[in-house]
C-alpha cells in the first residue's frame, strides 16, 4: 500500500513540474515582441512632374510717365512644374523646380484719367530650389529662386495702344507637400514675386511708361513621383 501511495504522489508532482513548464512556457510565448525603432521617414527622393492651379494679386507701380497711374491686378492661373529632390541626413529634403503658367492676372484703372488702362500678366513661371523636412507622410518647405513674367499694357489713350514687357526678379515662398499614395502627392504653395522695373514702349504715340511689377499667388497642384 505504502509503494502505491509513493508512486501515487510521485505521479502528481510529475504532472505538477510538467504543468507548471507548460505554464511557463506559454507565458513566454505570449510576451509582446521588443519594441524596435519604428521608420516614419516618407520617400520624397526622385523626379516628379506635376499640374497647379491658383489665384494671383499683383500691383502694378507707376514709376515713371505718369507716377501716379499705378493698378492693382488680380486673377487666375493654371501650370505646369517639374522637379526632383534628395532626402540627407537629419530628414532634410532639397530640390529644385522649375515652373511655367498661364494666367489672367488682371486690373483696369480707376477713372482718373479721361481714358482707360489695362495691365494684365498672361504668363509666369519660375526656376527656384527648396529645403524641405521629411515628416513621414508630408514635407513642409521654404523655396526661392528666379522668377519672371510677361504683362501686357493696353490705353485708350487717343487710339488704342498696346505694349508688352518680360519682367525678370526674384519670388520666396512656403509650402507643404501630402502623400496621397506611393506615386501621387499634394502641394500647397504661397510665394511673393518681385519681378522688377521694365519700360514698356507703345506700338502708337505716347509716353513709355516704367513699371515695377509685384505679385502674390496661391497654388494647390498634383505632383506624379518617378
Amino acid at each position: 500500500m505504502k509503494h502505491i501511495t509513493t508512486i501515487l504522489l510521485a505521479t502528481v508532482a510529475a504532472a505538477g513540474l510538467m504543468s507548471s513548464a507548460y505554464a511557463a512556457d506559454l507565458i513566454i510565448m505570449d510576451e509582446p515582441a521588443p519594441m524596435g525603432v519604428v521608420d516614419v521617414g516618407g520617400n520624397w527622393d526622385g523626379a516628379y512632374i506635376g499640374v497647379f492651379v491658383g489665384g494671383g494679386w499683383a500691383h502694378a507701380d507707376h514709376i515713371a510717365n505718369p507716377p501716379n497711374n499705378d493698378l492693382d491686378l488680380a486673377g487666375w492661373l493654371i501650370g505646369v512644374d517639374v522637379g526632383a529632390n534628395f532626402t540627407l541626413d537629419g530628414g532634410i529634403v532639397l530640390g529644385v523646380v522649375g515652373d511655367i503658367a498661364w494666367s489672367d492676372i488682371t486690373g483696369d484703372d480707376d477713372g482718373a484719367f479721361a481714358f482707360d488702362t489695362t495691365h494684365t500678366i498672361d504668363w509666369q513661371g519660375s526656376l527656384r530650389g527648396k529645403v524641405g523636412f521629411d515628416g513621414g507622410a508630408f514635407m513642409p518647405y521654404l523655396t526661392g529662386g528666379l522668377a519672371f513674367a510677361h504683362a501686357v499694357r493696353t490705353s485708350s489713350a487717343g487710339v488704342d495702344n498696346e505694349a508688352s514687357a518680360t519682367h525678370v526678379g526674384w519670388t520666396v515662398g512656403a509650402g507643404v507637400e501630402f502623400a496621397a499614395t506611393e506615386e501621387l502627392s499634394v502641394n500647397l504653395e504661397y510665394r511673393y514675386s518681385d519681378l522688377g522695373e521694365q519700360v514698356y514702349d507703345w506700338s502708337g504715340p505716347g509716353i513709355n511708361p516704367t513699371i515695377d511689377l509685384t505679385t502674390h499667388t496661391v497654388t494647390a497642384g498634383l505632383h506624379w513621383n518617378f
